[in-house]
């Protein structure tokens, strides 16, 4: 991956992220998150899949149902955040439509992906820190304000 730091006014910085064929979703963006001290940034991305695995929140389960798509996908859209998780780790937190060959869709919570051909990926950092605290009444860990 490859990335750079394109602007910084008043303590919000931004970056592009561009990920080459092959790559992994989450990890290249946590390793970036860390080596910055990320803590609270939102992102958005267009580009494509050759796999990837998403999901729905049953909320009576309080577990994701998973679904793997092992096909070439169009990111039609592909949005999310990095916030502190409870011991100060960045957590990646997406969800992606992705395009189908036939011109259905498939979205969900994104788990991961492998990225073909490419990725290209602006992520837009705040001021101030966020985190997330399980909440075991949902069985997820949410954002606190």
């Amino acid at each position: 991956m490859k990335s750079r730091q394109i602007s910084d006014k008043n303590g919000q910085r931004t970056f592009v992220l561009i990920y080459e064929a092959g790559e992994v979703f989450h990890e290249p963006l946590v390793s970036l998150a860390n080596q910055n001290h990320l803590g609270a940034s939102q992102f958005t991305a267009i580009g494509a899949f050759r796999a990837a695995t998403i999901g729905y929140f049953d909320r009576e389960k309080r577990d994701y149902i998973k679904f793997t798509l092992q096909e070439q996908v169009e990111v039609l859209t592909l949005n999310g955040n990095v916030t502190l998780s409870e011991d100060s780790t960045p957590q990646i937190h997406a969800h992606v439509i992705l395009g189908r060959k036939d011109a259905s869709v498939r979205g969900g919570h994104l788990f991961d992906a492998e990225v073909w051909p490419t990725l290209e990926l602006v992520l837009a950092e705040s001021p101030q820190y966020l985190r997330r605290r399980f909440n075991a009444n949902i069985g997820l860990a949410l954002l606190e304000v």
